[in-house]
């Protein structure tokens, strides 16, 4: 009975066993199609450019001529917009607002009325102070012809001295009195004038910071209205102070020194000025000298504290001999280029370097004019390296290298092109050893890019790519 039961086992473990091997040759089949997918596409383009350069095939590069031009000596800054003049109109007298002659952002001129203060308590005052005056005028030759008859009788020793001498002192308090009733005439007729508040400038009134209605006082802070000059403007900068002598060369020398203004992106041409002045001090704190620069600012582009980037041109070298900035290296050398001879080879060339303008250094040594160096594909060369220079006017459809972009582009057509054909997974079925090699089994010509890198419309891909399924 035993025995009977225990006979089931060993197929049940055979079966497990089975399925155990049957899954793990699954496992290694997927793994194997998975890994033959992914360096099938990938491993081609990274060998056929190891391959034509051990080939012996030239890198073809792009290159310039160096000429000679103008280099600008210029100076860079942030800046800020100052204007000549920034005016907080306000009540020189206490009073209630009666009105406002401007509306809200107005361009005003100089002496145009923009508020008026009641002028009735300045009128009254004025008045009371000229009735004073007649009073007081009265008394004082009152005391005059007193004085007249006293020094009379007192020649003739009718009255003591002592009283002329006093009558000669009434007369001068009287004067005084009257001079000092004058003054507060002219006061009140100068309350009378501060009533119209008028603009002490040309320039642009902000927003109203009183409305009518409201008593104003002379110790207000705040003000009725700013009024700012807009046109013209200047803009204030600070410059490193290394760079005060240069600019001080230039200003001794007379010359003007052109400022050109940027906005914040430093893109937008704003306005074109002049440097004005220099600060007579180094900040301690920066280390920077504050420059200040005039401008028309004609079209108010210019605004009040407005953030900008400044370029101040301080010279300009004349005809000297100028390199592309791509062109130029970095290395144990220090600054050099690839030079390019008669034979297209390359040669490491060490230069010494001037100013730079734009995308352009000035070459104080180890260029002339007429030199060519190399400005793309320096990443790959080396000291003797044979190169090959596309024409693009002769052969306009040439990539400019086989491993750029358009190659790059090439061979992501023809995967798709072929995504309908046997195995419909988008992969190109070429072989990787024959796909650069002509049909002679010659090298190709320097600077020519093999055959099938040339791009060719979509409708002509798909017959290509399916020919090319089959052996050749």
């Amino acid at each position: 009975m035993e025995n009977d039961i225990s006979r089931p086992a060993p197929p049940a473990r055979r079966r497990w066993w089975r399925w155990a091997v049957i899954g793990a040759v699954v496992a290694v089949a997927i793994a194997i199609v998975v890994y033959r997918s992914v360096t099938f596409v990938s491993q081609p383009p990274q060998q056929q450019g190891r391959r034509r350069f051990q080939e012996g095939n030239n890198q073809p590069v792009g290159v310039a001529h160096i000429d000679r031009g103008d280099i600008r000596l210029t100076l860079r800054a942030l800046g800020a917009v100052t204007p000549l003049a920034t005016v907080t109109v306000s009540s020189q007298i206490s009073g209630y607002l009666m009105s406002v002659g401007f509306k809200e952002g107005q361009l005003v001129k100089k002496g145009q009325v923009l508020a008026q203060i009641d002028p009735r308590p300045y009128q009254v005052a004025l008045e009371q102070d000229q009735a004073q005056l007649a009073r007081d005028d009265a008394t004082l030759k009152q005391a005059q012809m007193d004085l007249t008859r006293y020094e009379t009788l007192s020649g003739q020793q009718s009255i003591a001295r002592q009283t002329y001498e006093d009558q000669v002192w009434t007369v001068k308090q009287d004067q005084g009195t009257v001079d000092y009733d004058k003054a507060q005439i002219k006061a009140q007729q100068l309350n009378l004038i501060y009533c119209r508040i008028v603009a002490p400038t040309d320039g642009r009134v902000g927003l109203r910071q009183v409305d009518p209605g409201n008593y104003v006082q002379t110790g207000s802070t705040t003000g009725i209205v700013v009024l700012t000059v807009l046109k013209p403007t200047t803009v204030e900068f600070a410059v490193p102070e290394d760079s005060v002598p240069q600019v001080m060369e230039r200003v001794r020398a007379g010359a003007q020194l052109p400022v050109t203004a940027f906005d914040r992106a430093n893109v937008t041409q704003l306005a074109v000025g002049q440097l004005a002045a220099v600060d007579t001090q180094v900040n301690s704190t920066t280390g920077t000298v504050m420059l200040r620069a005039n401008f028309d600012n004609a079209d108010e582009k210019l605004y009040p504290s407005q953030f900008v980037n400044v370029l101040m041109l301080l010279d300009t070298l004349k005809d000297v001999v100028r390199v592309p900035a791509r062109a130029v290296q970095r290395g144990a050398p220090g600054s050099y280029v690839y030079l390019v001879d008669a034979q297209n080879t390359v040669a490491v060339h060490p230069i010494k370097l001037g100013a730079q303008d734009g995308d352009f250094f000035a070459v104080v040594s180890g260029l002339s004019a007429g030199d060519v160096v190399v400005t793309d594909g320096a990443d790959r060369l080396r000291d003797g390296a044979k190169v090959s220079i596309p024409n693009p006017s002769a052969n306009p459809a040439a990539p400019a290298a086989p491993n750029g972009p358009r190659a790059h582009g090439h061979w992501q057509g023809q995967g798709q092109g072929n995504g309908a054909g046997s195995h419909g997974n988008g992969q190109h079925h070429h072989r990787p050893g024959n796909e650069d090699e002509p049909p002679s089994g010659q090298p190709l010509p320097p600077g020519r890019p093999p055959a099938p890198v040339t791009p060719q419309p979509p409708a002509q891909q798909t017959p290509a790519a399916g020919s090319s399924s089959n052996p050749p």
